[in-house]
């Protein structure tokens, strides 16, 4: 029974030490909701899609030196030949990627004390959904219509 209660102790004191457990931060973009999977010794407390920019911004703190590791769906960022930039408080870092068909993991050193994290691909989704473009189109191809059918020009 001793041992027993020793073990149980045991795995209560590693499970409550392991601060590299993996967490998920869900991104909500137009319509599109993303989990998005790290790891950090920190605390991340926003993260945001600058589409014109084309990065994915994380906002941190409480950060001890540490790796972190995050997974980042395809459809919500990507770049070329996997050539990310990433910046660690402004500053550009070495990284590892590890990539597939659905998604790319980067892992880069995060030190203490750092607040912001910039991955910047070539791609990100889009601002506007599909849904404007073709209300837009229809829109454009009524004006058209009308501007045939009445004989003169509205432009």
């Amino acid at each position: 029974m001793k041992k027993y209660l020793l073990l149980i102790i045991f795995l209560a004191i590693i499970q409550s030490s392991n601060i590299f457990a993996v967490q998920s931060y869900d991104l909500i973009i137009d319509e599109n909701s993303f989990e998005l999977k790290y790891e950090l010794n920190g605390d991340v407390i926003a993260m945001a899609l600058d589409q014109e920019l084309t990065s994915l911004l994380i906002g941190i703190d409480k950060t001890k030196d540490s790796t972190f590791t995050i997974e980042l769906p395809n459809e919500m960022i990507r770049s070329e030949d996997n050539a990310f930039a990433v910046l660690v408080n402004g500053l550009e870092v070495d990284y590892e990627i590890v990539s597939d068909n659905d998604s790319s993991a980067l892992e880069f050193f995060v030190p203490s004390g750092t607040e912001e994290i910039e991955i910047i691909g070539t791609y990100v989704i889009p601002e506007f959904p599909l849904g404007f473009v073709l209300i837009f189109g229809a829109i454009m191809t009524v004006v058209c219509l009308m501007t045939r059918h009445s004989g003169r020009d509205f432009i």
